[in-house]
């Protein structure tokens, strides 16, 4: 028995070292710690002998996978919030007004400030813009620019 949950733990540790601290951050690698515990013990719930470890095995990596994407997902809904409101940004907000986001079931927010429009070279609408993210207590600014496609849409370009 000690032997399986030993197997199982360095399985989990493994695979939690291999997750970056850039990107998507603490939800995906939460989600893949516990998602690695809950694979590993409904898999060693089958076969016997060393089948049971492999099961064990198998269900942490299964595990460790699915909940590393549940916690992408929930990411996504922080930069879908950011998209969003860029867009709004750049479509109708006044110069040097901040518009903005936060994820009510993150905690993260941030708000885009445009800068007056102008045309490039291209004869495109374009918009300088601020963008202000919080993720964890910790705020990061970046700069940008966006111009408007054939299309409508926004397209950063810097």
């Amino acid at each position: 028995m000690f032997s399986r949950l030993a197997i199982v733990f360095l399985l989990i540790v493994g695979l939690v070292g291999c997750q970056t601290t850039q990107g998507e951050g603490t939800k995906q690698r939460v989600g893949t710690i516990l998602g690695g515990v809950a694979g590993a013990v409904t898999g060693s719930q089958f076969g016997k002998g060393s089948g049971r470890v492999a099961a064990g095995a198998a269900g942490a990596l299964l595990g460790a996978f699915l909940g590393n994407q549940i916690g992408l997902s929930l990411d996504r809904a922080d930069r879908l919030a950011m998209r969003k409101t860029t867009t709004t940004a750049l479509e109708t907000s006044k110069s040097g007004t901040a518009v903005a986001w936060r994820n009510p079931d993150t905690g993260n927010r941030g708000t885009v400030t445009p800068k007056p429009a102008f045309k490039n070279n291209n004869g495109r609408y374009c918009r300088e813009f601020q963008q202000t993210v919080t993720i964890g207590g910790r705020t990061a600014e970046a700069y940008g620019t966006a111009c408007r496609q054939p299309d409508g849409s926004w397209k950063i370009v810097r």
